[in-house]
């Protein structure tokens, strides 16, 4: 498996491979930072599934700067890549930046993040999030017995990916008049805001029993926070399928749960997407695609691997 990342710059992306397209042409794969795992783990499905196809690849990060993101397309459109593999910076600003490529003749596959409007790009492969969280949200329930007070962590509100992830938590929480959620922040799913957050939060709510967090950087944010103030005490579910969570699942440590959205897959299958376009004009599938979310706790996270299970 290739996992050498480009972790790259406009710069970087404008002339880090200027000479090695192949004759398959160029697919640039843009995601947000590989600072986090999931992002880096589509990048690097995605990298490894498109020079397994024989296209040469331009990886990069937009970080979710909807300006660098479009600087990025720009690259991409001007270095004549014939396909962009896309886990976008924002439902809306991405919009234009995609119309830019699609009349350029770029063809354009989305995971993870769909944007407000269809009819841009080819493809839009996502995790069935709502399905996902709703698993979560089970699970929370049994751990917390049905009762107590807790906190839920918020994603970026820009992503649509967080509203529907929270509104499937809470259309299973609230059916249940013992569970009191005392406190819901945004930490824009960053792990060190999860930290100063869940520290704030513990000094004015000192009595929780648990916490439930719309990915799983924000959990383990949570879950050093908690540790820090000695509190083993608190359950944390998170969302992802990280190796990280999964070892402190395996570990016994606070979080005890988290939903696998299955990222490299998603990534590979939008490349395999993309050349069946560039190769056939059609990839027979509709462009909304949904995959289906798997529950990850102590009876199967020894199986978790890079968000997929063996």
């Amino acid at each position: 498996m290739n996992k050498k990342i480009l972790k790259s710059t406009l710069v970087a992306a404008a002339i880090g491979f200027s000479s090695l397209v192949s004759a398959q042409g160029l697919i640039a794969i843009i995601t947000p930072s590989h600072d986090n795992p999931f992002f880096k783990s589509e990048a690097v499905g995605a990298q490894q599934k498109a020079e397994e196809l024989g296209y040469t690849t331009l990886v990069a990060s937009h970080n979710d700067d909807a300006n660098l993101q479009d600087n990025l397309i720009s690259t991409a459109i001007a270095r004549k890549a014939v396909a962009i593999i896309l886990d976008n910076a924002g439902a809306d600003v991405t919009i234009g930046a995609l119309e830019k490529a699609k009349k350029a003749g770029i063809p354009a596959f989305l995971i993870d993040r769909e944007i407000n409007a269809t009819g841009i790009a080819v493809s839009q492969i996502v995790s069935n999030n709502y399905q996902g969280a709703q698993l979560g949200g089970e699970k929370f329930l049994e751990l917390m017995g049905g009762e107590g007070k807790y906190v839920e962590l918020l994603g970026r509100e820009s992503d649509t990916n967080a509203h529907v992830r929270s509104q499937g938590y809470h259309d299973i929480l609230d059916d249940y008049p013992g569970m009191e959620m005392v406190a819901q922040q945004t930490a824009n799913w960053s792990q060190t805001e999860a930290f100063t957050r869940m520290e704030s939060i513990l000094q004015v709510n000192p009595d929780i029993k648990g916490v439930i967090a719309g990915n799983d950087t924000m959990a383990l944010g949570a879950e050093a926070a908690l540790k820090a103030a000695g509190r083993n005490d608190v359950i944390v579910v998170g969302f992802d399928g990280s190796n990280y969570v999964r070892d402190s699942i395996l570990a016994g440590s606070n979080i005890k749960a988290t939903v696998l959205q299955p990222a490299w897959d998603q990534a590979q299958m939008a490349v395999e997407q993309a050349h069946k376009y560039i190769t056939t004009g059609s990839t027979g599938l509709p462009e909304k695609q949904l995959m289906d979310c798997i529950l990850i706790d102590e009876s199967n996270a020894s199986q978790l691997e890079t968000f997929a299970m063996n």
